[in-house]
């Protein structure tokens, strides 16, 4: 007999019990389907606390795993969801895979996901027979002319939409995802992002329109200026122009007002982060990839043999080193792909170390990061001597004491606005 969850537990739609039941968001979802001009996604943050950031990516596999340890050290957890960095549904199979494995190992945690609507559409079923409650859509405008000033492109599959067109599709999507979600019984929660300047006036076209579809709650979320992002010299909007925002959309459905604008890895409850703690092993889970039985090997990119420090992409060898008694030993050296071919590159260096669990490099681009992720390679980013790096890979304790820092952004430069291909 399927279990009746009690859906007032999630505290980001029930403000009454934000100080008893907290939430965790697993960061899977690497790539995104849409660029928002406010938004700069981070991979390895633990410094900046705001949606698009997380110290570490989990892959699908590891998600379980990383869960059961939040849940010994933060019982009070109600809620496992997707928030990022990227978005759920641009990779919807990874997405669902995950939730179908949360369902199953633990069948009393209320599951939801957030998402800018874009991909969802097709997976609405298969949402509700999962048992996911809750679904957040990120709605913007609900004017294309409006959204247009906000998105620099738009993907749908390998085809991508810039201006009018791309806002004029995802605002299509969004709109007939959030019918269809309560048309099967979904709580939806939509985000709106408020841009002084650009949609700050649009607030309440956007509230009556979600009003009318029966949106359960509006969350009008002040926008956080980002560093190299088109927006980022737009001063983030006061306290008092979104309470008057507020009230002006509570006329037409109930507000959130308790949002803490949480990390793509945010653990426990609204606005008391488990912090450190949970951090440390998020980052730890993310260097166990699965199947390491399977994958006896760890590939270093390094220039003399001692230390990790070369880029990936500056790599012709990578060393293929492996445990030998109580110590490590280098078994081999493969060349790298050469240089060019786009995402092939990626692919083939990908499938030449099919045996190792992981690949220590001093730097990485996302892309190649993402693609070697979905293949079972952990790319780990770290400076070092490369034994000690290896006792932390293998054991899956002390990464962070190596992990890298990264310097600057998008290696395309300040501002970039992305091409559209997933980086």
């Amino acid at each position: 007999m399927k279990e009746t969850l009690d859906l007032s537990r999630h505290p980001c739609f029930n403000a009454a019990v934000k100080g008893s039941y907290g939430r965790v968001h697993l960061p899977v979802a690497a790539r995104c389907n849409i660029r928002c001009n406010y938004c700069n996604r981070k991979y390895d943050c633990v410094d900046e606390s705001r949606p698009g950031v997380t110290s570490a990516l989990l892959s699908p596999t590891l998600a379980c795993r990383y869960l059961e340890r939040v849940l010994e050290r933060e019982p009070r957890i109600a809620v496992a969801g997707i928030a990022g960095p990227g978005d759920p549904f641009a990779e919807p199979g990874k997405t669902l895979q995950v939730m179908r494995s949360l369902r199953e190992r633990f069948p009393r945690l209320l599951l939801c996901l957030s998402t800018n609507g874009l991909g969802i559409g097709d997976h609405l079923d298969g949402i509700v027979k999962i048992g996911i409650s809750h679904v957040t859509i990120t709605v913007n405008a609900v004017d294309p002319g409006v959204g247009m000033k906000i998105y620099s492109w738009v993907r749908d599959g390998k085809v991508i939409y810039r201006g009018l067109k791309g806002a004029q599709l995802l605002l299509e999507r969004q709109l007939n995802a959030i019918e269809g979600l309560k048309r099967r019984g979904v709580t939806v929660k939509v985000n709106t992002i408020v841009v002084p300047s650009i949609n700050d006036g649009h607030v309440e076209a956007v509230a009556r329109r979600m009003g009318e579809l029966g949106v359960d709650v509006l969350n009008c979320m002040p926008m956080h200026p980002n560093k190299d992002t088109p927006f980022e010299h737009i001063a983030e909007p006061g306290r008092e122009m979104i309470e008057e925002i507020r009230a002006t959309a509570g006329k037409y459905l109930p507000q959130m007002r308790h949002c803490a604008r949480c990390r793509a890895d945010a653990v426990g409850l609204l606005g008391e982060d488990r912090g450190e703690g949970a951090r440390e092993s998020l980052t730890e889970c993310a260097g166990l990839p699965a199947g390491s039985v399977e994958r006896p090997y760890v590939a270093v990119a390094t220039m003399e043999g001692l230390l990790v420090n070369q880029h990936l992409g500056e790599a012709h060898r990578f060393q293929i080193w492996s445990r030998a008694g109580d110590g490590y030993r280098c078994v081999e050296e493969r060349a790298a792909p050469e240089p060019g071919g786009g995402i092939q590159r990626w692919t083939r260096l990908a499938e030449m170390l099919g045996d190792c669990r992981a690949v220590l490099v001093a730097g990485i681009g996302d892309n190649p990061a993402v693609v070697l992720r979905e293949a079972g390679v952990q790319p780990i980013e770290l400076n070092g001597f490369i034994e000690p790096a290896l006792d932390a890979v293998f054991s899956g304790h002390g990464l962070k004491e190596f992990k890298a820092r990264r310097r600057g952004g998008c290696s395309n430069g300040f501002g970039c606005l992305g091409s559209g291909e997933g980086c």
